[in-house]
């Protein structure tokens, strides 16, 4: 009889292709200390569940991996018509905080806006 041991599961992967500065500046959450990203999916995710996200900036030919954790949650039918998806918080890592930067760098001017994003 064989004894394996309890499998955890693996990270969902999810390809995020961002194609405009526009859309960036939406899913993009500053306010995360490392930066992150809100990725629209109907699949159901609790906060702090481990996702791996394969990133494409605009106007760049590099996909960038992504280890986050879901850190928020936005339902089916929320309010004021919020799309439904979740909010990655990028690890405290030289990868993210440079992928960090980047994203602030191509948002530039945008990140002062008071436009409304996909979060709040």
């Amino acid at each position: 009889m064989s004894t394996a041991a309890p499998s955890t599961p693996r990270p969902s992967v999810i390809q995020l292709a961002i194609k405009e500065k526009a859309a960036l500046y939406a899913a993009y959450i500053p306010l995360f200390a490392d930066g992150g990203v809100f990725i629209p999916t109907t699949r159901e995710y609790k906060l702090g569940d481990d996702i791996y996200v394969l990133l494409s900036l605009p106007d760049d030919p590099q996909r960038y991996p992504v280890a986050g954790k879901v850190a928020w949650v936005t339902p089916a039918r929320a309010a004021a018509n919020r799309t439904q998806g979740v909010g990655v918080r990028f690890p405290a890592d030289e990868k993210s905080r440079l992928l960090k930067i980047k994203i602030e760098e191509i948002l530039g001017a945008h990140l002062a806006s008071e436009r409304p994003t996909q979060t709040i």
